[in-house]
């Protein structure tokens, strides 16, 4: 029978004093996660970990010192289930009570689960019986488990529980109704677009994975840069999906696009940390390169909401994103031979929690048509599976 991270205890957010509110780094989260591993959850009374005790207050598991263990350990079980089963960008469900089947959640999650004995019933388990089981999670020896993953377990659990104090010390995005939202600029002067580079916009009534030959497909993300679970119905979990490399079975051996993606966060030391709304970064294409496509750009325009639940899009991060890919495409153009000269992009920022689609369409079209007024030579297309909405993008080709 399978396990579930039991939930978290309810969160009840005090006000929190501003000195509280100061949150630890990731690297001494890190620390007393190593820490606590040999002795488990029993140790917890016994070492105290100062950084996981203040972010238990901050993110109301802690009410006063008396219960500083019991909290602790409630936000390392909501982080190793956030692990598990964290919401993908727009569009992409959630299961309702956040716990995940143990056969079927992420890896990480459950691995973390098992190193810290948070499953029920395995809470006074040894520390060899507790990685012994997480190195059952990858299949691995616990030796191979302790010399590898383990490693990168401890620090996504960090990043977890500093992503849930992030979340707990944000100003909540202020609700609009999709009547409040701004339409694009309207230009009042200027030049507008000469024909021949109206002719150069293509819409696609299809999935993005689907099409071929062109140079860069744009994939929408969330600001953690987390894509989206292969088996969903978005971009980005297509995307993911089709540029895997497979067994001859059919199953995954390199998730290209969220490994690259993990270490291009690693390397900026944004583990656990979100990037900046429109900020956009590139990976190889992984198996779309049978397909002709040679780069795929990952854009955030998806913040998460403070409670974790759902997804906030500010149409200007969309159109600082679309002016992201141009600057990127223009900086890597010149990198391959013959050069990029292709984007794709899909309907940035709709989808669950995101913009109204038909909204997230006008603030596509604009924000292309202003980067193809200063970079006249790239080739764009649009893909969508909405007729209404192909219709939309296809006045981006007209002098409208």
């Amino acid at each position: 029978m399978s396990q579930q991270i039991p939930p978290s205890l309810p969160e009840q957010r005090s006000a929190v004093d501003p000195a509280e509110a100061e949150l630890p780094s990731h690297a001494r989260l890190e620390e007393e996660l190593h820490a606590l591993r040999r002795p488990g959850l029993a140790g917890l009374r016994r070492l105290r970990p100062e950084a996981l005790a203040r972010v238990a207050r901050i993110t109301g598991h802690t009410s006063d010192d008396t219960d500083e263990a019991a909290g602790i350990e409630a936000l390392l079980e909501a982080a190793a289930r956030r692990l598990t089963a964290i919401p993908g960008p727009p569009g992409e469900s959630v299961p309702p009570d956040g716990a995940a089947d143990d056969r079927r959640g992420d890896p990480l999650g459950r691995a973390a689960a098992h190193t810290f004995g948070l499953l029920p019933g395995r809470r006074g388990a040894s520390a060899p019986e507790r990685r012994k089981a997480a190195a059952a999670v990858y299949g691995v020896t616990p030796e191979r488990f302790r010399r590898g993953q383990e490693q990168e377990v401890i620090a996504e659990l960090a990043g977890s529980v500093l992503a849930s104090a992030r979340a707990a010390t944000a100003a909540p995005a202020p609700a609009e109704t999709p009547d409040e939202l701004p339409d694009p600029p309207s230009r009042a002067a200027g030049p507008a677009l000469p024909p021949a580079t109206l002719r150069r916009i293509t819409v696609h009534f299809s999935s993005v994975e689907l099409l071929r030959d062109i140079d860069i497909l744009v994939s929408s993300e969330n600001t953690h840069m987390e894509m989206s679970k292969t088996f969903r119905p978005t971009v980005s979990g297509a995307l993911r999906r089709a540029a895997a490399i497979r067994d001859s079975g059919g199953g995954i051996t390199d998730d290209v696009l969220a490994r690259e993606l993990a270490d291009w966060m690693r390397s900026h030391r944004r583990t656990g940390l979100p990037v900046r709304p429109g900020t956009v970064v590139p990976t190889s294409p992984g198996a779309l390169a049978g397909r002709g496509v040679r780069r795929i750009y990952h854009a955030a325009v998806a913040l998460p909401d403070a409670d974790g639940g759902g997804y906030h899009v500010a149409p200007q991060t969309l159109a600082e994103a679309v002016a992201a890919v141009f600057a990127l495409a223009n900086e890597e153009r010149d990198r391959y031979d013959p050069p990029l000269a292709s984007l794709c992009f899909p309907l940035l920022g709709s989808g669950r929690g995101g913009l109204p689609p038909v909204k997230a369409a006008r603030w596509l079209r604009w924000a292309v048509q202003e980067e193809l007024s200063r970079y006249p030579d790239w080739t764009v297309h649009f893909v969508t599976r909405d007729p209404e909405l192909a219709e939309l993008l296809t006045d981006a080709s007209s002098a409208h």
